[in-house]
């Protein structure tokens, strides 16, 4: 069975509740974020910048390198370059707080990576799946509209994001109370996704479980130790460093789920990888964080004042 021509077993309804969820997650999110975490990227621009230049360059250009050394087929190529090309999951400011990294611009790049994928998204998968003879067929073959995707992200993410925002600054309370429960839901839901996605299709799954281990197991170390060089090459604490490895290790595979099932029409390796992402980012990010918290960094992260504080201090 050619894993490029198979299609896992989906329904429009499933597809309905996913972009309802990741929506609702994306709000959750937002709930934490306030627009002075967008001003920290003008004020002190260094370690941001460095972060989401690792996200959405470096990410992208080494995972098509990594294909190439690969030489995997085109579907589970596909499916990694769409995941490095999301932005980061909601797992991150957690993980990084663990971990005792500055909160604050993991806050920070969260709010800014969500709002460039709109378009960094569609732009880094048509660029990037484009080089590769057989990935460029298969976006040929469904006729992909960056456009299209990009109105799809918008409302999944940038109506949600606005949205969460703006009740966190008109009902800050009301904010604070909703974002534990919005984080733990999350969490949950998309275990119980992948797992129910996986059940539909576990004969397909055991077959290329080694070459979907592998790829996704490489490409999230790679992440991992992109955000942590970043910003140790341009002279960043290791409180900032910790803070873009989690970031950029930690993707928004909902994310990726959703654009296979909305545009690729389920297609197999694209998301199979995307899944098994979702699961495969917290079995290492949480141990990394653990082990980063007994290890304090040689600076510790700076309490700046911001929504990412609250997190220090606690009230999360």
């Amino acid at each position: 069975m050619d894993i490029d021509l198979v299609r896992l077993r989906f329904d429009s309804q499933g597809l309905w509740l996913l972009n309802l969820v990741i929506g609702l997650v994306m709000f959750g999110v937002a709930l934490d974020l306030k627009v002075s975490d967008f001003k920290h990227i003008w004020a002190k621009p260094l370690a941001p910048v460095t972060g989401i230049v690792a996200q959405f360059i470096l990410l992208p250009a080494f995972t098509f390198l990594l294909t190439l050394v690969l030489n995997i087929s085109p579907s589970l190529a596909l499916g990694m370059i769409l995941v490095a090309a999301c932005p980061g999951g909601n797992l991150s400011n957690f993980l990084t707080h663990l971990a005792r990294g500055t909160t604050v611009l993991s806050v920070t790049m969260t709010a800014a990576s969500t709002a460039l994928a709109i378009l960094m998204t569609p732009l880094n998968l048509a660029f990037w799946g484009g080089l590769r003879s057989g990935t460029a067929e298969i976006l040929r073959d469904v006729r992909l509209d960056a456009w299209d995707m990009l109105g799809t992200i918008v409302v999944i993410l940038g109506v949600p994001l606005v949205l969460g925002m703006l009740v966190a600054w008109r009902v800050p309370r009301l904010a604070i109370r909703l974002h534990n429960p919005f984080k733990i839901f999350s969490i949950l839901f998309f275990i119980l996704f992948v797992g129910f996605v996986f059940s539909r299709n576990f004969d397909l799954f055991v077959k290329w479980i080694g070459w979907i281990a592998l790829a996704v197991a490489l490409q999230n170390a790679v992440a991992l130790g992109l955000g942590y060089y970043s910003g140790r090459v341009v002279g960043l604490s290791q409180a900032d460093r910790r803070a873009i490895s989690i970031e950029v290790g930690i993707q928004n595979s909902a994310l990726g789920l959703s654009l296979v099932f909305t545009f690729f029409e389920g297609l197999g390796g694209m998301a199979l990888i995307a899944g098994w992402w979702g699961i495969w980012h917290i079995v290492t990010g949480l141990p990394l964080a653990l082990y980063w918290s007994k290890n304090p960094p040689k600076t510790l992260a700076p309490e700046l004042g911001t929504s990412g504080s609250d997190f220090i201090h606690g009230k999360s």
